[in-house]
């Protein structure tokens, strides 16, 4: 996974850009093996002029085959608005994952059915 970090509205210091590396680098577990997967990451300030409140907002979009995942989250502290966004993106991909193995389960099992039917008819003669 190729992960871009940008930032707006604060530097991007080389402790920000661990961080935010390693929390999105945990996300590719849950994602397919895939090298053309491209994190793009936008961390800052969501206003220059508000001193209090949540004023930190991070931002993943993740793209690949088959993969268009999207989380904004804006907080009081940049590293909680990194978390959340990590959680929500991790809930999406997993619901992702579930929907399709729950696709696989009920093709197989309408083709066993088929067989089933198939065979119930041979029987019958």
């Amino acid at each position: 996974m190729k992960i871009n970090i940008k930032a707006t509205g604060i530097e991007l210091t080389p402790a920000i850009a661990s961080y935010v590396n390693k929390k999105i680098s945990s996300i590719e577990k849950y994602l397919t093996k895939d090298a053309d997967i491209v994190a793009q990451v936008e961390v800052g300030k969501s206003t220059k002029h508000h001193k209090a409140g949540n004023i930190f907002r991070a931002e993943v979009h993740i793209t690949g085959p088959g993969l268009d995942f999207y989380a904004v989250a804006e907080e009081a502290d940049l590293y909680a608005a990194i978390d959340i966004v990590k959680d929500e993106i991790v809930r999406t991909a997993t619901q992702l994952k579930d929907k399709r193995k729950t696709l696989a389960r009920r093709g197989a099992e309408m083709i066993k059915n088929m067989m089933k039917g198939i065979t119930n008819s041979f029987k019958k003669r």
